[in-house]
């Protein structure tokens, strides 16, 4: 009758634990949940699940020597159980002598590489299959039972039970029974995973993508047709097959986003995602996980898991622009990626491969800045594979013409206005000025002219020509001659900035976004703009 109780018992328990396995979403969990509740069994001292995944330790392995193929093993995934001498003590560590087991190496890996169960129902004295006789001989191991965890005819693991009772003859039909609902549970919680990680995946590039196809609409292509833009579509037709990394130099407004997109939608990735990281709009504590991605609880305010634009970027291409503003103490685990392919995320120790081609840009001369130590040398050289010179709007002046046309029918078209197409005398005086703010510059004072003229003939404010080289306001107390150039110090030059900036910010009200805000005012980006006010330290009065 006792009998009868007991495998009544049993019998209840294996039904609930097949129950709660098709309930796991959780691939962790549901490893977890197995070894947990098998071990709970009075005659189970240990349980144990590994996975077939590739070779990762093979340097440390302790069983390197014995190893056949380097390229896959078994990864000890879960474990639980309990010593006989000390019931508060649990088996659960992950990283012993057996975290690793090569295929066809002792009892475990025999059953991973034939996919046939081994059961020790009495453990002889001097058996080949024990490993360690002192630890059976302590805790009164009598039985071992092992059974391979396979899914459609692919081995995906073994799943092993250590006993302190001989294993009763039913008990092979049971754990089958179990390794079968964990070999499909576990197929079900890897699918969800990866929905999840592409539902995840989807979101992030949505999320990271929309301001680059808010940008691609504006003006899609690159226009030009003098020989410095011919040159550049020459380069650009070179590279873009290719895997190579490009680095992009030009001034501030001269499209070096328009060629970045260019180089993408010509390579063999142009359909997986282009995601734009500005390295000058993040605050420096935040590189890293803006980078590499955070995990919950990593930081204050970091209250999701939440991956970074290299994840985002993943199969695809990611642009850094000004990528000149990365902080030294940064650009060595940007370097680790560039090379390795490896990061992780911020609170986390997992390492995460990633395959991602780097197109970077800068407006700095990173030479100079790495001789000043402010930039380092291997990341330049691991950058500066292609490099691409966008030629600033003054040295292609034949390409205003084109340019001024463009734009102007686009702005009408978004204006829903029409008018005439501009007369020679408008274009000579678009091409007299020296344009400090480049093709964006450019662009605002076609879209302002027309805005302005409320849809009629446009008229175009632009500084005297033979001031036009210079969009920085002096210091109050500086005199200018037109005789002589005066030398300036590079704290007057920095002081100069701060106040061009000031003044744009007060002629404009302090309004930073849209059209006449002093970001279009200064041929910059509202985020350059505001990065610059942060580092300059300006305040609004009051």
């Amino acid at each position: 009758m006792k009998a009868q109780t007991t495998l009544d018992l049993e019998l209840k328990s294996f039904k609930s634990l097949l129950l709660e396995i098709g309930q796991q979403r959780s691939l962790k969990e549901l490893l977890w949940l197995i070894v947990r509740r098998l071990s709970d069994q009075p005659a189970v001292a240990l349980a144990r699940i590994w996975l077939m995944e590739k070779g990762d330790i093979c340097s440390t392995c302790l069983m390197k020597n014995e190893c056949p193929d380097q390229t896959q093993c078994l990864h000890l995934v879960a474990s639980a159980g309990r010593p006989a001498g000390d019931l508060q003590k649990e088996w659960s560590r992950l990283d012993g002598d057996f975290r690793r087991i090569p295929l066809g190496v002792r009892k475990v890996g025999q059953i991973g590489k034939t996919g046939q169960a081994i059961v020790l129902k009495e453990i002889e004295e001097g058996s080949k299959w024990i490993a360690r006789p002192d630890w059976v001989k302590q805790e009164g191991i009598r039985g071992f039972h092992g059974q391979p965890i396979v899914y459609q005819d692919e081995i995906l693991g073994v799943l092993a039970l250590f006993s302190r009772t001989p294993v009763p003859s039913d008990a092979p039909t049971w754990l089958r029974m179990v390794a079968d609902h964990v070999a499909v549970a576990i197929a079900n919680a890897r699918a969800f995973e990866e929905i999840q990680r592409l539902k995840a995946q989807l979101e992030l590039e949505n999320t990271f993508l929309k301001e680059e196809v808010l940008e691609a609409q504006a003006f899609g292509e690159i226009v030009g047709q003098g020989p410095a833009m011919a040159n550049l579509v020459n380069q650009i037709e070179l590279v873009a097959p290719t895997q190579a990394t490009v680095l992009i130099h030009g001034e501030s407004g001269t499209g070096k986003e328009l060629v970045a997109r260019e180089i993408h939608r010509r390579s063999q990735r142009k359909d997986r995602p282009l995601v734009r990281v500005n390295c000058a709009s993040i605050p420096k504590e935040l590189y890293e996980s803006e980078f590499f991605g955070h995990v919950k609880g990593a930081f204050t305010g970091a209250l999701k898991d939440r991956p970074g634009r290299f994840e985002a970027a993943d199969g695809g291409t990611l642009f850094m622009d000004e990528v000149g503003e990365i902080p030294v103490e940064m650009q060595s685990k940007l370097l680790r990626v560039l090379q390795e392919g490896e990061y992780e995320r911020v609170g986390e120790e997992k390492t995460r491969k990633v395959d991602v081609r780097i197109i970077a840009a800068t407006n700095r001369n990173l030479s100079k800045e790495v001789e000043a130590g402010r930039f380092r040398q291997d990341l330049y050289y691991r950058l500066n594979v292609f490099p691409i010179e966008v030629a600033p709007l003054r040295h292609r002046k034949e390409d205003i013409p084109l340019l001024a046309t463009t734009f102007l029918d686009h702005v009408r078209k978004k204006l829903n206005c029409k008018g005439r197409q501009l007369t020679q005398a408008e274009v000579l005086k678009l091409q007299s000025y020296d344009w400090p703010g480049n093709v964006r510059e450019l662009q605002n004072v076609i879209e302002r002219a027309v805005i302005s003229s409320r849809c009629g003939t446009v008229k175009f404010e632009l500084p005297d020509p033979q001031h036009s080289g210079s969009s920085i306001a002096r210091p109050p107390n500086q005199k200018s001659s037109r005789t002589k150039v005066e030398v300036i110090t590079e704290d007057e030059m920095r002081e100069g900035k701060k106040e061009n900036l000031r003044a744009a910010l007060q002629q404009t009200n302090w309004k930073i976004y849209g059209s006449g805000g002093a970001a279009e005012l200064l041929g910059l980006k509202p985020t350059t703009l505001l990065s610059r006010i942060k580092k300059m330290g300006i305040e609004k009065a009051g």
